[in-house]
């Protein structure tokens, strides 16, 4: 039997002496060096997780050890940590050490918690398999031949293969739900601006958000109450109090759960992802709660809206990496011209540069109008039409994903069918809501599939209860 499959069970091993950090870090250490063909990670703090292990074992032999003492966790490779490189896995950050360390990662080690390394991902957050680093592919533990979902793949399989306790990764339009709902993990997002992007190398700076892969909920809620709440370095964070999420799970009211008859109806939804949440739906009836379908008309446009956008905000950011001041610098050029060029062509990869030209060509004065403020007025429809359904409904329901973990190369050659892997988690990064992932089964050949809730904005409380009752009743 695996050992510490949640931070629940490490609390009790260490409450009754049975183990200590340093041992804790040692096990795992040993099982990312075991399972390293799954390349999730991209660099290991072995030193100095082991010397910070040490060090909160003192902490707790004097009882003043903080709330996340023994939580060992991976970090996405786009979050900031001083001292340590930071390459959005693309060639062109490469060597770049970051100098501050961000507001979400400090404020778990704040509570002791104990980083393990950084993981793989897709460039700059961009992609649905993580077959887009500049690391290398991320391995499905489940089935190597298959991918892992991205673009937090790396955090998903760190996660699935007992790499660390929980992991941290980024969510755009889907990047921490997806690959949940592929490795057979919980995978939740916030309300947009209820935890800091400070630090967060951004892709889309109006979708970004920092989300959490765990085993259980507990785990989930308790990272996520610590990580969230206001920040002086973000002034788009909210100031909205934090409650105490991991202590508000027990759920036992009458819920009011929509879910939209055109995700259940979708052509390409895999027969038995559909299955599974018509049973799901029919399990809560049964438990008396009141579940009604309801069209969502805008279903068809969110995809086209969400890439319009985030095209153009990448388009924007990453137009700061130059190779002036850090990261990659082409040696072939031989003018300031030839080395922007150069630079960038050869330090960004094919999906990174398709979109920024996508992104540049959508806010190109000619289009601008046409694209970019016609998405930005279908966001507002898309985010009211959500919001409206919320207020009417506690939670809306709908699977992950249309299908479950697809082969390596399988979508490689046709973006849009890669894109469409995004269709039902672009709805809650559209409109800013929480969303999670939770394991709902699994298809013929074995492999998980996802269960995805939304509620509305700073539920998040809510959500998790709701989703912890959920994975019970799964179960059942």
């Amino acid at each position: 039997m695996e050992k510490f499959n949640s931070f629940e069970e490490i609390q009790k091993s260490l409450e009754n002496r049975e183990t200590d950090c340093q041992s804790i870090v040692r096990f795992y250490l040993s099982n990312i060096q075991t399972k390293a063909h799954l390349n999730a990670f991209v660099e290991v703090y072995g030193p100095s997780a082991l010397s910070r292990a040490a060090w909160v074992d003192e902490k707790l032999a004097s009882g003043k050890a903080g709330k996340l003492a023994g939580m060992v966790i991976g970090i996405k490779d786009v979050l900031c940590y001083a001292g340590h490189e930071s390459n959005a896995s693309s060639k062109i950050l490469q060597g770049y050490e970051a100098q501050f360390t961000t507001t979400a990662i400090q404020r778990l080690i704040d509570e002791d918690a104990i980083i393990i390394g950084r993981l793989n991902c897709d460039e700059f957050g961009m992609g649905s398999s993580n077959e887009n680093s500049a690391h290398g592919k991320v391995l499905n533990a489940l089935d190597e031949s298959r991918v892992p979902g991205g673009s937090s793949g790396g955090s998903a399989v760190a996660v699935q293969a007992n790499l660390c306790t929980v992991a941290l990764g980024t969510d755009t339009g889907g990047s921490v739900r997806q690959p949940a709902a592929f490795t057979g993990v919980i995978g939740s997002k916030p309300t947009y601006s209820r935890v800091s992007r400070w630090g967060l190398i951004a892709y889309a700076s109006s979708f970004d958000t920092i989300g959490v892969f765990s085993r259980t909920i507990w785990d989930n809620a308790l990272v996520m109450e610590i990580m969230a709440g206001h920040d002086e370095f973000d002034s788009t964070s909210s100031r909205k109090p934090v409650l105490p999420y991991s202590q508000l799970l027990h759920f036992e009211k009458r819920a009011k759960v929509a879910f939209l008859k055109e995700s259940i109806e979708s052509p390409i939804l895999q027969p038995e992802i559909k299955a599974n949440t018509l049973s799901v739906l029919g399990k809560l009836k049964e438990e008396g709660h009141i579940v009604e379908e309801v069209e969502f008309p805008l279903l068809e446009y969110i995809l086209p809206t969400y890439y319009i956008l985030t095209t153009a905000e990448a388009s924007s950011n990453l137009s700061r990496f130059d190779g002036v001041k850090y990261g990659y610098r082409s040696p072939n050029a031989h003018n300031l011209e030839s080395m922007y060029k150069k630079t960038r062509s050869e330090g960004f990869g094919d999906e990174v540069k398709r979109r920024i030209m996508l992104g540049t060509f959508v806010l190109s004065a000619s289009y601008y109008d046409a694209y970019f403020t016609k998405a930005q007025k279908v966001r507002r429809l898309i985010k009211d039409f959500t919001e409206n359904l919320l207020n009417d409904f506690d939670y809306i329901i709908m699977p992950t994903t249309p299908s479950t973990a697809f082969k390596f190369g399988e979508h490689s050659e046709d973006p849009v069918a890669m894109y469409l892997e995004d269709l039902f988690t672009v709805q809650a990064s559209v409109s800013g809501v929480p969303a999670i992932s939770i394991p709902n089964g699994e298809d013929k050949e074995g492999m998980p599939i996802g269960l995805q809730v939304m509620a509305n904005s700073f539920k998040e409380a809510e959500l998790y209860a709701f989703s912890n009752y959920l994975v019970n009743l799964i179960s059942k």
